[in-house]
């Protein structure tokens, strides 16, 4: 016959606080000991003692308080690794469009005519300054918007080929 696990419907948050605590006053030996305790197997060697505690730390939490839900689980499962990240950002960078203080953007708008100022310190719209387009498209269409792309400085999708 199989043992069910039953724990109170609330958790102790001071006594899993505690355990918490704990674990950041252990040294590098005794975490990785913790670590055979919890995972049956070594800690891998690389992991640092501030990585060793949190996984730990995790493991407490999600063993007293459940796992990730699926979204959450799925979010991080389709994150990447730091390098690839950077890779991705250096890239937009590359591709951002650098606007001078003088030139005017404009864009129809429901009959319309929309013209936006650029300024050394923002944008100017209908005599006030905003520090980003996409504050000012936001006013203009009541919806929250990309200001670049609802001013068209954003490259269009070939159709038939979705972003």
């Amino acid at each position: 016959m199989s043992t069910v696990k039953i724990s109170s419907a609330l958790p102790d948050q001071v006594t899993l606080a505690a355990e918490i605590a704990q674990l950041r006053e252990l040294d590098v030996s005794t975490l990785r000991a913790r670590w055979r305790v919890v995972f049956r197997k070594d800690a891998p060697f690389h992991l640092p003692r501030h990585l060793l505690m949190r996984v730990l730390a995790y493991r407490l939490q999600a063993d007293r308080l459940g796992e990730l839900d699926a979204e959450s689980q799925r979010l991080l499962d389709g994150s990447t690794s730091p390098e690839q990240a950077s890779a991705r950002v250096t890239e937009a960078r590359k591709r951002q469009i650098r606007l001078r203080p003088g030139t005017v953007l404009a864009r129809e708008w429901k009959g319309q005519m929309q013209r936006v100022a650029v300024m050394a310190d923002g944008f100017a719209w209908n005599g006030t300054t905003y520090s980003s387009l996409s504050r000012i498209a936001c006013v203009i269409t009541g919806t929250r918007w990309n200001g670049p792309k609802f001013f068209g400085l954003r490259d269009k999708p070939a159709k038939g080929h979705p972003q």
